[in-house]
């Protein structure tokens, strides 16, 4: 028992140091912190002097007393300058009085179940739902049919409608009063450090995409044992490009609410062809429709030009203002209330998706090849790639970050919605992670609608993988226009289910693929957009968690200019010295 003591001392001692030195002004090196630490564990109670390079002098005591040596410990370590010219004193980590007890508490226990009650009921939801949807799949010989499939999952189709319904009072209000309530200054700074992570993390998943399903190579040079699934849409990349701009200038603001423009092409007959020849697609007739999907591009951007609009005003916009405000307010308490039944919905949903899927065999082929290439680099995308950058620009270390976060990434895989987890990501953001309601409620929605990480990455991974599948050999060339072209149809993509199918054409198109190549992978796409749906909600909450720590100062400063004195607090995300007990 005392060797456990001495080794979980030890290990939280590490975690102090470290975080001590990456937070110390003076930049202490690591590798002095290091020294101290190797000193002051090799006894159970010694106290050692040292001097950095900076020529302070660190004293560090520990003590261990045997009677108590399997169930608490004080460390306490302290630094005093040495000379007026030396840098000022330096507390490198302090957990003084600090008892940790081995033993197993019940009512601690209760306590930690309580605090995570709402992740523990979440997560049984998923469990059960593959569970009971595996046991009606298999419990009878024939296949169940689209009606049935439908009353099971209804329940989660009533969680997953109340859901959706909180999108259009959450993106407005919040970005409207988010964006009002700031400085001007003070908006294009966190409004630039936001796009500026957004496209960072956008090429740094389309990079690493390219690279795995090189290195991998899923496609074999052939299509054998791959069913093609659904049908391609008719597209002219162009077009596409164009309907960006249009969307994001809707000209009817309750049109935008529930319809999206898009620009379609209309093969000419037979009897036009040109020499019994089918013209290209540039000759084609050109046809303006609506499709039933919610144009969240179009109410960002007019959420975002009444916010700075608002915020010139002063006085004169505070009623419009404090409108917003209470609306944002209210829709986060009924976001409050809804997520406690989010477990029983996410239950039905996952039951339903398991007796819909069609052959788990699949998974098992060439296309199971492909499915884990693009699992691998989320996974690899969203839990090494981000919490690093979070790590780098904060100093703070992430893991209780995106424990906290867990509500969100499930509730993103239940949906395969971006848009409609954003409900559940705010929740988790400011209550759990205690970001601050201004940053979270400008990033997260502009988050939604523009940073698409695992869109990108599935986008470079499926045009090479389907390139692989015919034996085209691609340039070097052709790859990079392929990374390219994926990081703008994933800023082009909408937060909905499977938008990435639409865009997928314009990557395919870009090496001289037909569209009606993207039938290859369909069968799959179904369970591959839950997962980069979740890697997307993952990059908007470590973008907004980011930000704010990148704009913590003047935040502060806006607090005292407008009340004299700061009124919301530092939230600390990370491990800090003083609560290093609770690791």
């Amino acid at each position: 028992m005392g060797c456990c003591f001495v080794e979980l001392h030890s290990f939280r001692l590490i975690l102090t140091c470290i975080q001590s030195a990456l937070l110390t002004p003076s930049r202490v090196s690591l590798q002095e912190y290091w020294k101290a630490l190797r000193l002051s564990v090799q006894s159970s109670q010694q106290t050692v002097v040292w001097s950095p390079s900076d020529g302070r002098t660190i004293t560090t005591t520990t003590t261990a007393s045997p009677a108590a040596a399997a169930a608490a410990a004080t460390t306490t370590t302290t630094a005093t300058a040495t000379s007026s010219s030396s840098p000022p004193p330096v507390v490198v980590a302090s957990a003084s009085s600090t008892t940790t007890t081995m033993s197993c508490n019940p009512k601690t226990i209760k306590d930690a179940i309580n605090a995570n009650l709402l992740p523990i009921l979440t997560v049984s939801g998923v469990t059960g739902g593959i569970v009971l949807g595996l046991i009606l799949r298999y419990s009878r010989d024939e296949p169940w049919t689209k009606r049935e499939v439908m009353y099971v999952g209804y329940i989660g189709e009533l969680f997953l409608r109340a859901l959706k319904a909180l999108i259009i009072p959450l993106i407005v209000s919040s970005l409207v009063s988010a964006i009002g309530s700031l400085d001007l200054s003070l908006s294009k700074k966190i409004g630039l450090r936001a796009v500026c992570y957004y496209l960072t993390t956008t090429v740094l998943a389309v990079v690493l995409g390219i690279i795995l399903v090189v290195s991998i190579h899923p496609g074999k040079g052939s299509d054998e044992g791959i069913t093609k699934a659904g049908e391609a849409r008719s597209v002219y990349t162009p077009d596409l490009l164009m309907d960006l701009p249009r969307n994001f200038f809707p000209p009817n603001l309750i049109q935008a609410c529930f319809e999206t423009h898009k620009t379609v092409i209309v093969e000419p007959k037979p009897e036009d062809f040109v020499n019994d020849t089918l013209p290209p697609k540039s000759e084609w007739d050109i046809k303006h429709e609506h499709a039933r999907a919610m144009n969240i591009m179009g109410l960002v951007s007019f959420a975002t030009f009444l916010g700075l609009a608002l915020s010139t005003l002063d006085a004169k916009g505070k009623p419009l203002l404090d409108f917003f405000q209470s609306l944002s307010d209210a829709s986060m308490v009924i976001t409050s209330w809804l997520i406690w039944i989010s477990p029983i919905g996410i239950l039905f949903l996952v039951a339903s998706m398991m007796i819909e899927m069609e052959d788990f065999s699949v998974m098992l082929g060439q296309l199971g090849m492909y499915f884990g290439t693009v699992v691998l680099g989320i996974f690899i995308h969203g839990f090494i790639v981000l919490p690093t950058l979070y790590t780098v620009f904060t100093r703070k270390l992430p893991f209780r970050f995106l424990a906290n976060m867990s509500q969100a990434y499930i509730t993103a895989f239940a949906t395969a919605s971006s848009s409609g987890t954003l409900p559940v990501t705010f929740q988790c953001l400011e209550e759990k992670n205690k970001i601050d309601m201004r940053v979270t409620r400008f990033v997260i929605p502009i988050g939604a609608t523009i940073n698409m990480d695992g869109t990108a990455l599935y986008e470079a991974v499926a045009a090479i993988f389907i390139a692989q599948v015919r034996g085209l050999a691609l340039s070097i060339g052709q790859v990079v226009a392929i990374s390219i072209t994926a990081t703008a149809a994933a800023i082009g993509a909408a937060g909905i289910p499977q938008a990435g199918l639409v865009t997928m054409v314009m990557v395919l198109d870009v090496v001289g693929l037909p569209a009606e190549d993207m039938t290859l992978i369909i069968a799959v796409d179904w369970l591959l957009d839950r997962f980069r749906t979740m890697i997307n909600v993952l990059g908007d909450s470590i973008g907004a968690g980011l930000v704010y720590e990148l704009s913590k100062k003047e935040l502060e400063k806006l607090n005292i200019n407008a009340n004299g004195d700061v009124e919301r607090p530092s939230n600390e995300i990370g491990m800090d010295a003083v609560e290093s007990n609770k690791m």
